[in-house]
């Protein structure tokens, strides 16, 4: 039986020692490493399209009943002033005391029901307010596949059309216009004889839609766009270059939710197994667990606190609405820097902790210390190489004072000392120099898709 989370803190002695020390990986999709190879699946989502399998490694979370959006709306830290059937939104919550425990996308479906979809963390916590709650909302479950029952196949297939040529290949399968359709807004399609519920979003900081169905359908939904596919140079994404699409986009995905220590919820952690815990990893290295924690603010994500409705941590986020000390920016690293760092692992001594391409997070919860002349100013979060650009990016939260593009700093690549988690070689710490940029990193990002809301 899986063990509670809270009988594991105690276990290991805290919060600290058990993230520190936790074997599992960074999270994985259980889907084909590579089509071609990444470098090419990336180039693809930048000069044409690409077709992304999201079937596989996220959660489905769906709420029926009267109560669902009252559930929702108490939870989330968005408003929901005109939410209703056909949109969707980045669903932000937030813990008792006002710090991130993660976003999912939230879509109101045609039938009045929701699903959210992403991340284990989130659907935990609004299951089990739903368990303690007088809520008269019916709750449907749809693990992702590396925890479903073996040989299950998922509710929904989920599939990314996106790139510059998202439109007119998605145009030539309908056969006809496309829709106007704004940005988070979704609409009905009918490719390979299958009604699609199409949603007008982007990864990468690109255009396209994310396409959901029933899966018994899926197949012939996949082979209609491959099909009209070669023409607009369509390819296959396999999990190596997916892993790295927000890079460019900039989504942090997980980072550690605040959920670890606070009296109040610990009913929360009484209840939730560590099933899908994560382990925490990095340079930055705290005494207290409430140190690594970060607010909707820190992560960019100030915009969708709205006070106009109550919510599981307005208040304590009321206190800090002009926004909190931090913000969300890419970190360019010095090429130099990190060539020196590959170099090492050929040199006699101790190298360099490696850095995996094009990934190099090797926790689910990385934390490293960003510094300027030797102060700690921030966090990065995640970090990968993006072929495109020939550049090895992280994004970050960091002092607002050096969030100006441009700005100096470094980042503390390695532990020190090193836990005891699997996967992590013997190695030294080293500082690599980067530089500020804006987050999202991809220039199209930053303008039209934004624009397209």
């Amino acid at each position: 039986m899986t063990e509670k989370l809270e009988d594991a803190i105690q276990r290991a002695g805290g919060p600290l020692p058990l993230l520190r020390n936790w074997s599992a990986r960074a999270h994985t999709l259980p889907i084909v490493a590579e089509h071609t190879s990444w470098q090419e699946e990336q180039h693809a989502w930048k000069v044409a399209c690409v077709l992304m399998d999201q079937s596989h490694h996220m959660t489905d979370l769906f709420l029926e009943g009267p109560d669902a959006l009252k559930l929702l709306s108490g939870l989330g830290t968005n408003s929901f002033k005109n939410f209703g059937p056909g949109k969707a939104k980045q669903f932000i919550v937030a813990d008792y005391y006002g710090r991130y425990i993660g976003d999912v996308i939230l879509f109101a479906l045609p039938d009045g029901g929701f699903d959210l979809v992403g991340r284990e963390i989130v659907m935990d916590w609004v299951q089990y307010h739903v368990e303690i709650g007088n809520y008269d909302v019916t709750v449907t479950r749809d693990d992702n596949t590396a925890v479903r029952e073996p040989g299950k196949p998922p509710v929904l297939y989920r599939y990314e059309v996106q790139g510059p040529n998202a439109g007119p290949l998605i145009r030539k399968v309908l056969g006809g216009e496309l829709p106007d359709v704004k940005f988070f807004n979704m609409a009905g399609f009918s490719i390979g004889g299958h009604h699609v519920h199409a949603l007008r979003h982007g990864m990468a900081g690109q255009p396209g839609y994310e396409l959901f169905g029933p899966w018994v359908e899926g197949e012939d939904v996949r082979n209609a766009i491959v099909a009209a596919g070669d023409e607009f140079g369509l390819k296959h994404v396999g999990a190596k270059a997916y892993s790295t699409a927000n890079l460019e986009s900039g989504w942090i995905p997980p980072t550690l939710p605040g959920i670890f220590s606070g009296e109040k919820n610990k009913g929360f952690r009484e209840w939730v197994t560590t099933a899908t815990l994560g382990a925490l990893g990095g340079s930055l290295n705290h005494d207290e667990i409430e140190e690594y924690y970060l607010t909707p603010y820190d992560l960019g994500y100030g915009h969708y606190v709205v006070f106009d409705h109550d919510f599981v941590g307005r208040e304590a986020l009321k206190k800090i609405q002009d926004g909190g000390p931090n913000a969300k920016v890419s970190l360019v690293w010095n090429s130099d820097d990190v060539t020196a760092v590959f170099g090492s692992l050929y040199q006699l001594g101790e190298s360099a902790k490696i850095i995996n391409i094009p990934k190099a997070r090797y926790a689910l919860y990385q934390k490293d210390a960003v510094l300027k002349d030797g102060k700690l100013v921030g966090q990065s979060l995640d970090c990968g190489y993006i072929s495109n650009e020939k550049l090895m990016i992280s994004l970050a939260s960091i002092d607002k004072s050096l969030s100006e593009p441009g700005t100096e700093v470094t980042v503390l690549w390695g532990e020190n000392p090193r836990s005891q988690k699997s996967g992590i070689e013997p190695h030294k710490q080293v500082e690599i120099r980067a530089t500020v940029a804006p987050a999202p990193f991809e220039r199209y990002a930053r303008g039209e898709y934004r624009d397209q809301k």
